[in-house]
């Protein structure tokens, strides 16, 4: 079974109806494939949302979202391979924001998992398998 998991944008432009996310994703369910979202891009919407002028409204749209997607837990599997991530990155000169390396771990952590993002750093990360759904 193939999977997906979307990063805050990515999930973001969903939930909010922008740049052809959900209209991709609703095409790739019907292929049987899952698609998700990780606990910590549950957190960050959830900042954003509380940082937000439109708070109430965006918290009441985004929690009648959330049923739709699976939503994959940050596993201690996940975190063994964000510490490995975290290591081989600083090692070869790179740093990557903490929320795109969790991302990733899951994704990896899974396996036959893409990451749906527009972000080009998850690119470099070897091993990960990335899309960009925006239209």
């Amino acid at each position: 079974m193939k999977r997906f998991l979307l990063d805050s944008n990515a999930a973001s432009d969903y939930i909010f109806r922008r740049r052809g996310v959900r209209e991709r994703a609703m095409q790739t369910r019907t292929t049987g494939a899952k698609i998700g979202i990780g606990m910590p891009v549950v957190a960050e919407l959830l900042g954003g949302i509380e940082y937000s002028d439109t708070r109430d409204k965006n918290l009441d749209i985004v929690n009648r979202h959330l049923s739709l997607f699976r939503i994959w837990p940050l596993t201690l599997d996940a975190v063994r391979v964000y510490g490995r991530l975290f290591a081989e990155m600083r090692r070869a000169g790179r740093t990557i924001q903490t929320m795109d390396l969790l991302v990733a771990s899951i994704a990896l952590s899974l396996g036959n998992c893409t990451v749906v993002s527009t972000d080009s750093d998850l690119r470099t990360i070897p091993e990960l398998a990335v899309e960009d759904w925006t239209a």
